[in-house]
Order: structure tokens, then sequence, then C-alpha cells
């Protein structure tokens, strides 16, 4: 067999894988609230629990972004303004038997939102919550940005009413995530279902298994080519 015979069927393979790894399955997104810890550190931090759940100490700052995030909870995506509790409560005295938590509430942007809605506001909205001493994040949120909705498994649905309807939709596949990258979170979304697996598709599987028979045919037909 001559070098011209075997170079047309590995051109073949990568050129086809080429194509195939080049252009990866966009994995499901879903739309939702989700909670950010900003701690004393001035860093948002993917939460570990849901809001009902923690009970942020007396300066501490608590997050909440609504937007579009894939299920694989590697791009969530954080508040757009820092955590920090000297803007949002530095001018609320302390009072006996309270504390203080700064809320941030960011209600995304619009091309996040629902079918027919928009953000109640472009830039993220920030309250001082004076709440007693074992109040949970939840009930600070609940104290500055009422009304809150939740679903039938007690899951954030929405904040100050938004959005009017739904509670951690799934998106399609090929719908891509609008909103900017973020760190990743260390938990699945609270407001989301459980995510799946991020492993290869199997249209991209399938692909390259249909790449590697068309290589080997066009290899056997090369073969039968007189030297």
């Amino acid at each position: 067999m001559t070098r011209r015979h075997l170079a047309a069927p590995a051109l073949l393979v990568a050129l086809l894988l080429g194509v195939l790894l080049s252009s990866p399955a966009l994995a499901a997104g879903y739309r939702y609230w989700s909670f950010w810890d900003g701690g004393t550190g001035g860093r948002w931090t993917y939460a570990t629990q849901g809001p009902s759940l923690v009970r942020p100490a007396d300066g501490e700052v608590q997050g909440f972004r609504f937007a579009v995030s894939k299920d694989d909870s590697v791009q969530g995506t954080q508040p757009r303004v820092a955590a920090d509790f000297a803007a949002v409560c530095g001018t609320t005295p302390a009072v006996p038997g309270k504390k203080r938590v700064a809320v941030v509430v960011d209600f995304g942007v619009p091309a996040d939102a629902p079918a027919g809605e928009t953000p109640p506001q472009d830039a993220p909205r920030t309250a001082c919550a004076q709440v007693p001493p074992e109040a949970t994040a939840a009930e600070a949120l609940a104290a500055v940005a009422k009304p809150l909705r939740y679903n039938a498994s007690a899951l954030l649905c929405a904040i100050s009413g938004y959005p009017r309807q739904g509670c951690g939709e799934q998106l399609s596949d090929s719908a891509p995530n609008p909103s900017a990258s973020a760190p990743s979170p260390s938990t699945p979304p609270q407001s989301s279902p459980s995510p799946s697996d991020s492993g290869p598709s199997v249209g991209l599987l399938a692909g390259i298994a249909a790449v590697l028979a068309l290589a080997a045919a066009a290899l056997w037909q090369s073969r039968r080519r007189p030297r």
C-alpha cells in the first residue's frame, strides 16, 4: 500500500473528529434564584445550604441572584455588586437584641427573564435587615424584600414578586447561558433539580463511532486498490 493510500483515511479521521470535538453539546440550564454567602470577607461564595437553614451572624452579607445557570452548577451567576457590609449597613445603628444582616438582591438581566417579564430594576437592590439573633437568611430576606414565593418543596421561587410564575424550570439543551460566568459553586442550585451527568453526550459518542466506521471503510477500500 502506498503512503498516498494511507494518508486519505487518516486525513478523513482527523477532519471529522476535529469537527465533532470542537462543537461540544450545550448542557441544559435552569432559571432560578441562587443563594450566595458574602460572610465578612467581601467575597461571594455559593451557599452550601438553602437560606432557610443558614443563620448569618451580625455583620454578614447574604446575596440572591436570579439568572440562567447550567445544571452542572459550575457556572452559577453571582450578584453583580461586592459583598460589602459597610456599604449596605454602615449607616444603620446597632440595636440591642437585634443583628444586622446586609442583603443583596440581584434581579438579573433581561436576557435571563422569563418570557413576558423584565427584571424590576437594572441594578441590584441592597438593604440592611435588622432581625432577631436566631433569624435565618430567609427571614432576613423576608424582612426587606417581600413578597416571597416558595413552591411545595420550600424552594425559593420569587423575591419581591419576581418572577410572577415558574420556579427553577429547565431550559432547552440548545439554549445558551446569557449570563456572565462566575466562580464555581460547590453544590447544586438550591432552587433547581439535581444536576445531570456532565460526561460526554450520547450524540458525541455516536458521532465518533460513525467517524471510526467511515475511516475503517475507507481503509478497506484503499487496500483493494492495485498498488
